[in-house]
């Protein structure tokens, strides 16, 4: 994947037709590793300790649905948690382990190519970056002396309300892979469980999975 990375970077207006093939037992292993194990269970209620009985054999599974086209996310599991600062609470979206995994995944090789296109001083869902990278860069800008204003901006239920059409468009600018780009879709759409009851998922993508698509939604900001 790091051609991948490279070519990305040389080549900025550059295409990627043929990237699911690299959704291979070998990545989903390094993924499955990395993922918490004390993370709460989708609507499945399989634990990262379950999957983990039969992994090889599991992944070698997921690995054949996967390229026959024929793995379909599972809805997640809707929560409720304390909105810092409100008496308000934010809905969670917990997805499968499986669908976890196979997130993590795709986001890895997204990562490859959208890296190299975000600015330097995007800090929102990168790797190796969080709250705290962002506020240092704000401290050190602010005690420059350059500064006159400081605009602090929030978009009311972002997550909540992402257009999957317009989502998907501005990912086609630079994955072409149609297998890749149905995969995505079938995330997007896959559904919300609350109250045993499933709601469709027409607009908006969950938060409090593996991707929420953050790779994705990154490239809109």
């Amino acid at each position: 994947m790091c051609r991948i990375a490279q070519k990305a970077r040389n080549e900025p207006a550059m295409q990627f037709v043929n990237l699911f093939h690299l959704l291979k037992e070998e990545l989903l292993r390094e993924c499955f590793a990395k993922l918490r194990a004390d993370a709460a269970a989708g609507i499945d209620e399989i634990t990262k300790e379950d999957y983990a009985k039969n992994l090889e054999e599991n992944l070698a599974a997921l690995v054949g649905q996967l390229h026959s086209m024929s793995y379909r996310p599972q809805p997640v599991r809707r929560v409720y948690i304390p909105k810092p600062g409100t008496d308000k609470q934010r809905p969670l979206g917990i997805p499968v382990l499986e669908d976890k995994l196979v997130q993590a995944a795709m986001v890895r090789v997204l990562e490859c190519i959208y890296e190299q296109d975000f600015i330097e001083d995007s800090y929102g869902f990168r790797p190796g970056r969080g709250c705290h990278d962002a506020l240092r860069a704000l401290s050190q800008t602010v005690e420059s002396g350059a500064i006159e204003w400081l605009v602090e901006a929030d978009i009311r239920g972002f997550f909540d309300h992402v257009d999957h059409e317009w989502l998907m468009k501005f990912v086609a600018h630079r994955v072409t892979d149609p297998r890749m780009q149905r995969m995505i879709k079938r995330f997007l759409i896959a559904g919300v469980m609350e109250a045993g009851a499933v709601q469709p998922s027409e607009e908006g993508t969950p938060q409090g999975g593996v991707m929420t698509l953050p790779t994705i939604l990154q490239i809109m900001s």
